[in-house]
């Protein structure tokens, strides 16, 4: 439990610092508080996309990553990126993706801002 609490919080982190960086990937709300608990939503379901969705969508084009070495995965997970966005305002949250090639710049800086949040953060269950 506190393995899925600690990825949800580096995501939301994450996502965070997408919508400082980029214009185009927006987070409105009344204050700093209901942006924060939009931001935790978002981190929930952006990780339900990538935990239900992002497996099957890597396998069906397996071809593809095997022929660009794996820079497909920037567009799969710009793909993800997006989802999230069109599944959050779906669900009346305020995030929003603008762009494909906005989602591609927001899921690296997503990815690697991740990345570098699981390497701080304790690793315990």
């Amino acid at each position: 439990m506190m393995n899925f609490l600690v990825k949800t919080i580096a995501n939301a982190g994450a996502l965070a610092v997408a919508v400082w960086l980029l214009d185009k990937i927006t987070l409105t709300g009344a204050g700093t508080g209901k942006k924060a608990g939009t931001l935790l939503l978002v981190a929930l379901l952006f990780g339900l996309v990538n935990v239900l969705v992002k497996p099957v969508v890597k396998l069906l084009s397996l071809p593809l990553l095997i022929l660009t070495l794996g820079l497909f995965t920037l567009v799969v997970n710009a793909l993800m990126l997006l989802l999230t966005s069109w599944l959050a305002d779906k669900l009346d949250l305020s995030f929003h993706v603008e762009g494909f090639w906005t989602a591609v710049v927001g899921g690296l800086i997503i990815s690697i801002v991740s990345w570098a949040l699981n390497v701080v953060l304790p690793d315990k269950d």
